[in-house]
C-alpha cells in the first residue's frame, strides 16, 4: 500500500471577515481563499483590521506583523508606503497588519502600546516580538526575519 503524506493544515484568519480557515500549508503559495467571504488570505499587502479580527489573527499559524498606528500621527504616516513594501516582501511568509489606534484605542491599551507606530509580530498567539518607531522596510523585513530565523 502506497503511503499518502498529509500536508500540514495551518489556521489562518481572513484579514477581511474575521473567520477562521484551514488551509494546508503545501497550497500556501496557490493564493487560498477564505471559506466565507472568498476574499484572499495571502495577498502581499497591508489589511486594516478591527479588534476582533486582530484578536483572531495573532493565534495563526503564519505570522502577523502589526502596525499600530494613527491618522494624526505624521510619522505613521510615512510610514504607511514602507509597510506596504515590507508586506511586499514578506509574501507568504508574514502577513502584515495595521489597527487604527484612535478608532480602536481599546487595542492598543490590551497590547500596552506607549508610542506609535509601533509593531508587534505575532504568531500562534503569543508575542514574539515588538518595535517603535518610522524605520525603512529593509529594516522591518530584518527585523521580522531575524525574530523568526530562517523560516522566514
Amino acid at each position: 500500500m502506497m503511503e499518502i503524506e498529509m500536508a500540514e493544515a495551518l489556521r489562518l484568519t481572513c484579514l477581511a471577515c474575521g473567520q477562521a480557515n484551514k488551509v494546508p500549508s503545501d497550497r500556501l503559495a496557490a493564493g487560498p481563499k477564505c471559506g466565507i467571504c472568498g476574499a484572499a488570505l495571502i495577498t502581499g499587502k497591508v489589511a486594516e483590521i478591527d479588534p476582533a479580527t486582530l484578536a483572531q489573527a495573532e493565534r495563526d499559524d503564519l505570522p502577523l506583523l502589526v502596525d499600530f498606528w494613527a491618522p494624526w500621527c505624521g510619522p505613521c504616516r510615512q510610514m504607511a508606503p514602507q509597510f506596504q513594501s515590507a508586506a511586499a516582501t514578506l509574501t507568504g511568509q508574514v502577513r502584515l497588519a495595521k489597527i487604527d489606534t484612535e478608532a480602536h484605542p481599546a487595542a492598543a491599551q490590551r497590547h500596552r502600546i506607549q508610542g506609535i507606530p509601533a509593531f508587534i509580530l505575532f504568531r500562534k498567539g503569543r508575542e514574539l516580538a515588538r518595535a517603535a518607531g518610522a524605520r525603512p522596510a529593509s529594516e522591518l523585513v530584518g527585523f521580522v526575519r531575524g525574530k523568526l530565523g530562517a523560516r522566514a
